[in-house]
């Protein structure tokens, strides 16, 4: 048996790249939720800075979940 171990680095590579940035954009929207609630430290909050607060919330829940979904596709149809 012979190990290709430029593949093996390169799939160790982009796994550990993908799961890091999965890791940061869900801190980040878990950081970004309560703001955009309302629910943070100051009282005197424009609508506007809580709904950019809550829509990079959703998106960075949404891009964790576009990952997860294509990991998931990539495994069923593989």
């Amino acid at each position: 048996m012979d190990i290709h171990w430029a593949a093996l680095g390169g799939v160790v590579g982009a796994s550990l790249g993908i799961t890091l940035l999965t890791v940061v954009l869900f801190s980040l929207g878990v950081a970004a939720q309560p703001r955009g609630d309302g629910a943070g430290h100051g009282g005197e909050r424009s609508r506007g800075a809580n709904r950019t607060a809550t829509v990079a919330a959703a998106l960075c829940f949404g891009a964790c979940l576009a990952v997860a979904v294509y990991g998931l596709t990539l495994i069923i149809s593989g």
